[in-house]
C-alpha cells in the first residue's frame, strides 16, 4: 500500500486502523530447531507420551522451558496422541450385519426375563423361541 499510494507508515497504519507498533514489530523468539528435534526424538522413542510427559523429560535433560511452549511445538509438529476407541465400540464395528433367514429355524432370538418371589429374590429365566423365516413365494 505504501509503495502504490506513496504515503508514510503513519498514514498507512491509521488508514488501516492498526497500531504502528504492529508494523515495526520484530519477533524476539529464537530458532526452535534444536528443541523441536529433541521433542520429535522423544516422541519417536516413546509413542504414548503426551506433551506433559515430554515436558518432564525435557526438564530432566536440562531444558528450561514452559509447558505452554512444549504444547505449541507439539501441535506444530503434529504429534497429537490418538485417542483409543473403547473396546466395546471396536467389537460393535467388527460385528456383521444380520442376514436374512433363508429357511425355517435358521434364526433364533433370546428373550431375557426374570420373575420375583415374595421374598424379593429374583429367578432369571431365558426362554428361547424360533423366529420363522419369512419366505416370499
Amino acid at each position: 500500500m505504501r509503495s502504490d499510494w506513496k504515503v508514510s507508515i503513519r498514514r498507512a497504519c491509521s488508514t488501516l486502523r492498526i497500531d504502528r507498533a504492529l508494523y515495526v514489530y520484530k519477533s524476539k523468539r529464537g530458532d526452535q530447531a534444536a528443541l523441536k528435534g529433541r521433542i520429535k526424538d522423544i516422541c519417536e522413542t516413546r509413542v504414548r507420551y503426551g506433551y506433559r510427559r515430554v515436558h518432564v523429560l525435557l526438564q530432566r535433560d536440562g531444558w528450561t522451558i514452559n509447558v505452554k511452549r512444549v504444547y505449541r511445538l507439539y501441535r506444530e509438529l503434529s504429534l497429537q496422541l490418538r485417542n483409543k476407541t473403547p473396546k466395546r465400540r471396536v467389537k460393535a464395528k467388527l460385528r456383521e450385519d444380520r442376514t436374512q433367514a433363508r429357511q425355517i429355524n435358521e434364526t433364533w432370538a433370546m428373550n431375557f426375563v426374570h420373575d420375583q418371589l415374595s421374598a424379593a429374590s429374583r429367578l432369571p429365566s431365558i426362554p428361547a423361541s424360533a423366529i420363522e423365516a419369512r419366505m416370499s413365494c
